[in-house]
């Protein structure tokens, strides 16, 4: 038997919302059309032979409230005068809220409606289009929808206010708040500000801040002086330093080389080389490093992991600058370990378009398992020696006591 069951019919009605359709249905109630929901009936021969099963089902569907049933009566060969479903309707978007259980929901998302128009007519004319497209995403924020607000309205009346989200002064609304609702305050912020307070180059969450004009924390960048007769006054043999991304793009100091390393002991580590400095690299992302113009004038090395992800990082740094070069990244370092290779979790699988022909030969034998199955070579599983000894072949170090 594959008749329509009044589970059919919720099932249905599921459907609309979970297409924010019934939501939709209460923002507009001239725009909401009756939906006609499918309707499997009985065969001829099936209300001949199941006559008690037939008479359980209309029982079944009479019980069906919310929905609109439109009768047919027809005079079947066996039976005689017989009346059944023809049609199933859902007339108003309250009826299929009431099927689903969902009347509760609808009235906090009535509630969220009316302290929009509430707050601001122009305010409201703008996030109506919003609420319309994603009624669903709306009641998920209902709770916190007078504050979302209230961070909304405080930006229109201070447009780029160049302060921290700490310093927004809103009854109930603290900067933890404005950092997790992130998201959704970006998307109603971008319908309700005027494009001269939103910078369109400013993209993704890690950008909210520059976005729409607030003071972000700042970039700090880590950096050792491996020459001594380049050490800064004041700091100890270590020349070890954390600047800001401001004072790393101010730094003077007569640098020929820079030398990247994603890995912290690997940084402590590296050996005294003239001229030279290391940077602390600590994975994906150098927009701190992008506003320094002195770092083009140097001779750039990256020393990241022999595996994918390392050469996809090297790429990524190439965005800010191209005159990059690999360091131990290559063939013979990792024919060299052996032993020491390991697997890598996921490999990266996209193209990188910023290699040299020699890297992306080796980036394409590990991310094709053309040498082993997720190859890793880990930058510190590289000997000492094999470093020191690269170290050479680009400059005479200063001191090579660790060869």
């Amino acid at each position: 038997m594959t008749w329509t069951t009044p589970a059919d019919l919720r099932a249905q009605v599921q459907k609309l919302w979970d297409r924010g359709d019934l939501l939709r249905g209460l923002m507009a109630s001239d725009a909401w059309q009756p939906q006609r929901l499918r309707l499997v009936r009985p065969s001829s021969t099936e209300l001949a032979d199941q006559v008690e099963a037939v008479r359980r089902w209309l029982e079944a569907l009479r019980d069906v409230a919310q929905v609109r049933v439109v009768w047919r009566t027809f005079t079947h060969r066996v039976l005689g005068e017989c009346t059944l479903p023809d049609e199933v309707w859902l007339d108003t978007p309250q009826n299929g809220l009431a099927l689903m259980g969902k009347t509760p929901e609808a009235r906090r998302f009535e509630h969220l409606l009316q302290s929009t128009r509430a707050a601001d007519v122009q305010l409201a004319q703008r996030l109506w289009p919003w609420l319309h497209k994603r009624p669903l995403t709306a009641l998920a924020w209902a709770d916190d929808w007078p504050r979302l607000l209230a961070v909304v309205q405080w930006l229109q009346a201070h447009p780029r206010p160049g302060i921290y989200l700490r310093q927004v002064d809103l009854p109930g609304v603290d900067s933890k708040f404005i950092e997790a609702q992130r998201t959704v305050l970006a998307e109603l912020l971008d319908l309700c500000l005027p494009p001269q307070a939103i910078d369109p180059a400013a993209t993704g969450l890690s950008a909210f801040c520059r976005r729409y004009g607030f003071k972000d924390k700042p970039l700090r960048i880590r950096l050792r002086v491996l020459d001594a007769a380049l050490a800064l006054p004041g700091l100890g043999a270590e020349q070890d330093v954390t600047l800001t991304q401001a004072d790393f793009a101010q730094l003077k100091l007569p640098v020929q080389r820079v030398f990247v390393t994603e890995n912290e002991i690997n940084f402590l580590a590296f050996p005294p080389v003239t001229d030279s400095v290391v940077i602390f690299g600590a994975g994906y992302g150098f927009d701190a490093l992008a506003d320094a113009a002195w770092l083009q004038r140097c001779t750039v090395f990256y020393w990241g992991d022999i595996d994918t992800h390392g050469f996809a990082i090297l790429d990524q740094l190439r965005a800010h600058l191209p005159h990059v070069q690999s360091l131990l990244m290559d063939q013979a370092t990792l024919l060299a370990h052996r032993a020491q290779w390991v697997t890598e979790p996921q490999p990266l699988l996209r193209d990188l378009p910023r290699l040299t022909p020699h890297e992306t030969a080796l980036f394409n034998d590990l991310r094709d398992n053309r040498l082993q199955t997720r190859l890793r070579l880990e930058q510190e599983r590289i000997s000492f020696g094999w470093i020191s000894l690269a170290l050479q072949q680009i400059v005479t170090p200063v001191l090579m006591e660790q060869a």
